[in-house]
Protein backbone atom coordinates (compact mmCIF):
# COMPACT_ATOMS: atom_id res chain seq x y z
CA UNK A 1 0.00 0.00 0.00
CA UNK A 2 1.87 3.76 -0.81
CA UNK A 3 2.04 5.65 2.28
CA UNK A 4 0.25 9.19 2.46
CA UNK A 5 4.27 10.59 3.51
CA UNK A 6 5.33 12.21 6.86
CA UNK A 7 5.60 15.27 8.32
CA UNK A 8 7.88 16.53 10.83
CA UNK A 9 6.28 18.60 14.30
CA UNK A 10 8.67 20.23 16.41
CA UNK A 11 11.37 19.61 14.34
CA UNK A 12 11.58 16.17 15.58
CA UNK A 13 8.88 13.72 15.44
CA UNK A 14 7.99 11.98 12.27
CA UNK A 15 4.67 11.06 11.63
CA UNK A 16 2.54 9.70 9.12
CA UNK A 17 0.29 12.24 7.62
CA UNK A 18 -3.15 9.93 8.56
CA UNK A 19 -3.03 10.34 12.15
CA UNK A 20 -6.21 9.21 14.03
CA UNK A 21 -8.86 11.47 15.94
CA UNK A 22 -9.42 9.26 19.32
CA UNK A 23 -12.63 11.84 20.34
CA UNK A 24 -15.19 9.41 18.93
CA UNK A 25 -14.18 6.45 21.21
CA UNK A 26 -16.36 7.67 23.52
CA UNK A 27 -20.15 7.26 24.87
CA UNK A 28 -22.96 9.01 23.13
CA UNK A 29 -22.24 12.62 23.31
CA UNK A 30 -18.32 11.96 23.56
CA UNK A 31 -19.38 11.39 27.41
CA UNK A 32 -17.91 8.60 29.40
CA UNK A 33 -16.84 5.42 27.70
CA UNK A 34 -17.15 3.44 24.73
CA UNK A 35 -19.94 0.98 24.95
CA UNK A 36 -17.44 -1.53 24.10
CA UNK A 37 -14.26 -0.81 25.56
CA UNK A 38 -12.30 -3.72 24.56
CA UNK A 39 -13.02 -2.86 21.26
CA UNK A 40 -11.85 0.06 21.08
CA UNK A 41 -8.59 -0.82 22.83
CA UNK A 42 -8.52 -3.23 19.48
CA UNK A 43 -9.11 -0.41 17.49
CA UNK A 44 -6.68 1.79 19.05
CA UNK A 45 -4.04 -0.65 18.86
CA UNK A 46 -4.93 -1.66 15.16
CA UNK A 47 -4.27 1.74 14.21
CA UNK A 48 -1.17 1.50 15.31
CA UNK A 49 -0.47 -1.77 13.76
CA UNK A 50 -1.33 0.23 10.04
CA UNK A 51 1.56 2.61 10.60
CA UNK A 52 -0.94 5.58 12.47
CA UNK A 53 2.07 7.22 14.79
CA UNK A 54 -0.30 10.35 15.39
CA UNK A 55 -2.92 9.96 17.99
CA UNK A 56 -5.33 13.04 19.39
CA UNK A 57 -7.37 13.26 22.09
CA UNK A 58 -8.24 16.14 24.82
CA UNK A 59 -9.01 15.92 28.60
CA UNK A 60 -12.47 17.36 27.45
CA UNK A 61 -13.63 13.95 25.71
CA UNK A 62 -15.31 11.77 28.22
CA UNK A 63 -14.10 13.82 30.23
CA UNK A 64 -10.78 12.14 30.79
CA UNK A 65 -11.92 9.06 29.72
CA UNK A 66 -10.62 9.38 26.55
CA UNK A 67 -7.06 9.31 28.08
CA UNK A 68 -7.07 6.64 30.38
CA UNK A 69 -8.85 4.99 27.28
CA UNK A 70 -5.52 5.15 25.03
CA UNK A 71 -3.03 4.66 28.14
CA UNK A 72 -5.02 0.91 29.33
CA UNK A 73 -4.82 0.49 25.47
CA UNK A 74 -0.97 1.26 24.29
CA UNK A 75 1.04 1.90 27.30
CA UNK A 76 4.11 1.36 27.48
CA UNK A 77 3.96 3.63 24.09
CA UNK A 78 5.53 2.04 21.05
CA UNK A 79 8.61 3.71 20.01
CA UNK A 80 7.59 6.76 17.49
CA UNK A 81 4.27 6.92 18.67
CA UNK A 82 2.37 10.76 19.22
CA UNK A 83 0.12 10.99 21.64
CA UNK A 84 -1.29 14.77 21.37
CA UNK A 85 -3.80 15.81 24.17
CA UNK A 86 -5.23 19.48 24.56
CA UNK A 87 -6.39 21.60 27.77
CA UNK A 88 -8.44 24.28 27.92
CA UNK A 89 -12.40 23.13 27.71
CA UNK A 90 -14.59 21.22 30.62
CA UNK A 91 -17.31 19.58 30.63
CA UNK A 92 -20.08 20.08 33.54
CA UNK A 93 -22.50 17.85 31.69
CA UNK A 94 -22.16 16.07 28.74
CA UNK A 95 -24.32 19.28 26.90
CA UNK A 96 -22.09 22.02 27.84
CA UNK A 97 -18.34 22.41 26.03
CA UNK A 98 -16.93 25.87 28.45
CA UNK A 99 -13.55 27.27 27.85
CA UNK A 100 -11.62 27.90 30.75
CA UNK A 101 -7.88 29.31 30.26
CA UNK A 102 -7.02 30.21 33.31
CA UNK A 103 -3.81 29.52 34.27
CA UNK A 104 -4.35 27.64 37.47
CA UNK A 105 -7.10 25.48 35.47
CA UNK A 106 -4.40 24.43 32.65
CA UNK A 107 -2.01 23.87 35.12
CA UNK A 108 -4.21 21.65 37.28
CA UNK A 109 -6.01 20.02 33.31
CA UNK A 110 -1.76 19.34 32.26
CA UNK A 111 -0.91 17.32 35.23
CA UNK A 112 -3.93 15.61 35.34
CA UNK A 113 -3.62 14.48 31.49
CA UNK A 114 -0.08 13.32 32.50
CA UNK A 115 -1.04 10.81 35.30
CA UNK A 116 -4.55 9.13 33.18
CA UNK A 117 -1.79 9.36 29.92
CA UNK A 118 0.71 7.50 32.53
CA UNK A 119 3.56 10.11 30.77
CA UNK A 120 6.25 12.15 32.58
CA UNK A 121 6.13 14.40 30.03
CA UNK A 122 3.10 15.23 27.05
CA UNK A 123 5.22 16.07 24.21
CA UNK A 124 2.45 17.75 21.98
CA UNK A 125 -0.26 19.88 24.34
CA UNK A 126 -2.58 22.08 22.58
CA UNK A 127 -4.03 24.59 24.23
CA UNK A 128 -7.93 23.46 22.84
CA UNK A 129 -10.03 27.12 22.54
CA UNK A 130 -9.12 30.70 23.52
CA UNK A 131 -11.38 31.53 26.98
CA UNK A 132 -12.91 34.65 25.65
CA UNK A 133 -12.60 35.90 29.68
CA UNK A 134 -8.58 35.37 29.97
CA UNK A 135 -5.65 36.91 27.78
CA UNK A 136 -3.72 34.13 25.61
CA UNK A 137 -0.68 35.75 27.12
CA UNK A 138 -2.13 34.14 30.11
CA UNK A 139 -3.00 31.32 29.38
CA UNK A 140 0.10 30.11 27.15
CA UNK A 141 2.13 31.75 29.27
CA UNK A 142 1.55 29.00 31.85
CA UNK A 143 1.88 26.62 29.01
CA UNK A 144 5.13 28.09 28.25
CA UNK A 145 5.77 27.59 32.00
CA UNK A 146 5.06 24.04 31.96
CA UNK A 147 7.13 23.78 29.25
CA UNK A 148 10.57 24.64 31.04
CA UNK A 149 9.63 22.46 33.61
CA UNK A 150 9.40 19.63 31.36
CA UNK A 151 6.03 18.70 32.11
CA UNK A 152 5.08 19.45 28.28
CA UNK A 153 7.25 19.33 25.14
CA UNK A 154 6.35 20.88 22.24
CA UNK A 155 2.75 23.63 22.05
CA UNK A 156 0.20 23.70 19.45
CA UNK A 157 -3.16 25.48 19.24
CA UNK A 158 -6.45 25.19 18.24
CA UNK A 159 -9.40 27.17 16.72
CA UNK A 160 -6.70 30.04 16.76
CA UNK A 161 -7.91 32.75 13.41
CA UNK A 162 -4.34 34.01 12.06
CA UNK A 163 -3.97 37.06 14.12
CA UNK A 164 -4.12 34.96 17.55
CA UNK A 165 -1.80 32.70 15.93
CA UNK A 166 1.02 35.55 15.49
CA UNK A 167 0.25 36.71 19.10
CA UNK A 168 0.71 33.05 20.34
CA UNK A 169 3.55 32.50 18.73
CA UNK A 170 5.39 35.93 20.63
CA UNK A 171 4.62 33.54 23.72
CA UNK A 172 5.84 30.52 22.90
CA UNK A 173 7.23 28.08 20.28
CA UNK A 174 3.40 26.58 18.25
CA UNK A 175 4.83 23.92 16.68
CA UNK A 176 0.88 23.16 15.88
CA UNK A 177 -2.57 24.35 14.79
CA UNK A 178 -5.67 21.99 14.60
CA UNK A 179 -8.80 24.10 13.47
CA UNK A 180 -11.41 22.91 11.66
CA UNK A 181 -10.98 22.24 7.64
CA UNK A 182 -12.36 20.50 5.22
CA UNK A 183 -13.49 20.16 1.47
CA UNK A 184 -16.63 22.80 2.30
CA UNK A 185 -14.57 24.86 5.34
CA UNK A 186 -11.88 26.98 4.18
CA UNK A 187 -12.34 29.67 6.85
CA UNK A 188 -8.46 28.38 8.06
CA UNK A 189 -6.97 29.40 4.69
CA UNK A 190 -5.18 32.24 6.42
CA UNK A 191 -4.18 29.82 9.12
CA UNK A 192 -2.92 27.10 6.47
CA UNK A 193 -0.79 29.45 4.91
CA UNK A 194 1.09 30.59 8.13
CA UNK A 195 1.71 26.79 8.50
CA UNK A 196 2.98 25.90 5.46
CA UNK A 197 4.93 29.28 5.16
CA UNK A 198 6.63 28.58 8.71
CA UNK A 199 6.87 24.46 9.08
CA UNK A 200 3.75 24.69 11.50
CA UNK A 201 1.97 20.77 11.21
CA UNK A 202 -1.86 22.22 10.32
CA UNK A 203 -4.07 19.39 11.91
CA UNK A 204 -7.90 19.77 10.38
CA UNK A 205 -10.68 18.49 12.45
CA UNK A 206 -13.78 17.76 11.09
CA UNK A 207 -11.67 16.67 8.14
CA UNK A 208 -15.11 14.84 6.59
CA UNK A 209 -16.85 17.41 6.13
CA UNK A 210 -19.68 16.05 7.38
CA UNK A 211 -23.34 17.82 6.92
CA UNK A 212 -27.05 16.84 7.70
CA UNK A 213 -27.60 17.83 4.10
CA UNK A 214 -26.37 16.77 0.84
CA UNK A 215 -25.99 19.54 -1.48
CA UNK A 216 -26.69 19.24 -5.30
CA UNK A 217 -23.76 21.67 -5.77
CA UNK A 218 -20.55 23.05 -4.20
CA UNK A 219 -17.33 21.71 -2.97
CA UNK A 220 -18.83 18.36 -1.12
CA UNK A 221 -20.60 17.39 -3.78
CA UNK A 222 -17.94 17.42 -6.33
CA UNK A 223 -15.75 15.84 -4.14
CA UNK A 224 -18.76 12.83 -3.67
CA UNK A 225 -18.87 12.83 -7.78
CA UNK A 226 -14.90 12.56 -8.26
CA UNK A 227 -15.20 9.74 -4.89
CA UNK A 228 -17.69 7.59 -6.70
CA UNK A 229 -16.16 8.52 -10.54
CA UNK A 230 -12.99 6.39 -8.96
CA UNK A 231 -15.07 3.71 -6.92
CA UNK A 232 -13.89 5.44 -3.38
CA UNK A 233 -15.47 6.27 -0.53
CA UNK A 234 -16.50 9.83 0.08
CA UNK A 235 -14.64 9.90 3.68
CA UNK A 236 -11.30 8.63 1.48
CA UNK A 237 -11.80 11.02 -0.92
CA UNK A 238 -12.27 13.76 1.83
CA UNK A 239 -8.76 12.47 3.28
CA UNK A 240 -7.03 12.65 -0.34
CA UNK A 241 -7.78 16.42 -0.79
CA UNK A 242 -6.52 17.26 2.22
CA UNK A 243 -3.50 15.40 1.95
CA UNK A 244 -3.21 17.05 -1.53
CA UNK A 245 -4.00 20.39 -0.23
CA UNK A 246 -1.30 20.93 1.38
CA UNK A 247 2.63 18.97 2.28
CA UNK A 248 1.26 20.76 6.35
CA UNK A 249 -1.50 18.62 6.63
CA UNK A 250 -2.39 15.87 9.25
CA UNK A 251 -5.41 14.47 9.08
CA UNK A 252 -7.02 13.10 12.08
CA UNK A 253 -9.87 11.05 11.13
CA UNK A 254 -12.03 9.05 13.53
CA UNK A 255 -13.81 6.63 13.75
CA UNK A 256 -15.31 3.87 16.48
CA UNK A 257 -15.70 1.28 13.62
CA UNK A 258 -12.83 -1.07 13.23
CA UNK A 259 -13.48 -1.46 8.75
CA UNK A 260 -13.88 2.73 8.86
CA UNK A 261 -10.66 3.00 10.26
CA UNK A 262 -8.76 0.67 7.61
CA UNK A 263 -10.77 2.46 4.82
CA UNK A 264 -9.43 5.86 6.55
CA UNK A 265 -5.90 4.74 6.37
CA UNK A 266 -5.96 3.03 2.86
CA UNK A 267 -6.70 7.01 1.63
CA UNK A 268 -3.32 7.67 1.99
CA UNK A 269 -2.83 5.62 -1.28
CA UNK A 270 -4.54 7.82 -2.84
CA UNK A 271 -3.17 10.77 -4.87
CA UNK A 272 -4.90 13.77 -6.56
CA UNK A 273 -3.42 15.34 -9.13
CA UNK A 274 -3.68 19.49 -9.69
CA UNK A 275 -6.56 18.51 -12.31
CA UNK A 276 -8.24 16.86 -9.75
CA UNK A 277 -8.30 19.44 -7.24
CA UNK A 278 -9.65 22.21 -10.14
CA UNK A 279 -12.18 19.48 -10.51
CA UNK A 280 -13.17 19.57 -7.13
CA UNK A 281 -12.73 23.41 -6.08
CA UNK A 282 -14.83 24.19 -9.36
CA UNK A 283 -12.33 25.93 -11.04
CA UNK A 284 -11.31 23.57 -13.84
CA UNK A 285 -13.00 25.49 -16.35
CA UNK A 286 -12.89 29.10 -14.95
Amino acid sequence: MTTPGTLVIGGEFEVSRIGFGAMRLCGAGIWGDPPDRAAACRLLRRAVELGVNFIDTSDAYGPGSNEQLIADALHPYPAGLLVATKGGIVRPSQERWDRDGRPAHLREACEASLRRLRVERIDLYQFHAIDPDVRLEESLGELARLQREGKIRHVGVSNFTAAELVRARRIVNVVSVQNRCNVADRSSDAVLAACERDGIAFIPWSPLARSPREPSEGPRARLAAWAMGRGVSLAQAAIAWLLARSRAMLPIPGTADLAHLEENVAAGSLRLTADDLAEIDGTRNA
